[in-house]
């Protein structure tokens, strides 16, 4: 599911104790823009050894934002977090394919030496007008691409446009472009953050909008905006019935401890994570 994706600061052992407690689709510790140049390495130690606590039946899963690949810091980023516990990676200001495939590589290297899963989720985040332009490549350059995310207000700095977020207009075009480029590439889009914390009706309006444009979910940057986005991006029909030919397909296999791993479903083939992503989708339906 990609109703949701909350952002963690990494440097900040309370928020991700708390953490725990809190259900988005998908928790984001961030290694990035809400951690000081002076925290770093605070960050992704604690980042680390919270990945390392959590147990595998939680309901959200756990992705991390690195730093960008121009930081130079990407490389001590995914030697700590690419670890148990860690379900994807979200790269911020991606500019185009080739920057996507030099990260995956280098979490491929980690993952075989480490003897890890080999389906890292990862989500490239579009935050430059490059970005833009090139987000259909992105979208589909490797398959464990699994969403792309709209970065709105870095968007609008490379684009020198001053204007209120409320303003559509100044970046309608970009954040209509993503999710089409996303759906083309058989995989989901997540929308830009609701900045305003307490202004949850406008939060809800914003959601709409998202949805109306093809988007699965939204960043958030506070818990309270979970549930009244969860409302907004109900699973749908199609999504239902999807996760219960999942379900039935893989249930020998991890219900019942079967050697049966990957096996392919109308074509395409399906494994861990598509039974963990089923089961959420029908709990959310429940819900």
């Amino acid at each position: 599911m990609f109703r949701s994706l909350l952002f963690i600061p990494g440097n900040n052992e309370r928020f991700l104790k708390k953490s725990t407690n809190l259900r988005p689709d998908i928790l984001c510790f961030d290694l990035e823009d809400s951690v000081s140049s002076d925290e770093k390495e605070i960050a992704r130690t604690l980042v680390a050894r919270h990945l390392a606590s959590q147990e595998e039946d939680m309901e959200s899963s756990n992705y991390v934002r690195i730093n960008s690949l121009d930081s130079g810091l990407v490389d001590g980023d995914l030697e700590r977090v690419v670890i148990k516990g860690l379900d994807g990676i979200v790269i911020p200001k991606v500019s185009n394919s080739e920057e996507v495939i030099q990260i995956i590589h280098k979490i491929d290297a980690i993952v075989s030496k480490r003897d890890l899963s080999p389906r890292i989720g990862i989500v490239p985040s579009i935050e430059t007008a490059k970005g833009v332009i090139n987000a259909s490549s992105i979208a589909s350059v490797h398959e464990n691409v699994v969403a792309l995310v709209f970065g709105v207000f870095d968007y609008l700095y490379d684009m020198n446009i001053d204007a209120e977020y409320d303003d559509h207009m100044s970046y309608n075009y970009a954040r209509s472009k993503l999710p089409v480029d996303a759906k083309a590439a058989g995989i989901d889009a997540l929308d830009g953050i609701w900045q305003k914390v307490n202004d949850i009706d406008g939060l809800i309006k914003d959601a709409v909008n998202a949805k109306k444009l093809g988007y699965s979910g939204k960043t958030l940057i506070h818990p309270s905006h979970i549930n009244p986005v969860h409302d907004i991006f109900k699973p749908t029909k199609k999504q239902i019935e999807w996760a219960k030919k999942v379900l039935d397909a893989l249930h020998d296999s991890f219900e019942k401890g079967s050697t049966r791993g990957a096996i392919l479903l109308d074509g395409k083939m399906i494994d861990a994570v598509h039974y963990k992503q089923a089961k959420a989708v029908l709990n959310a339906a429940k819900q």
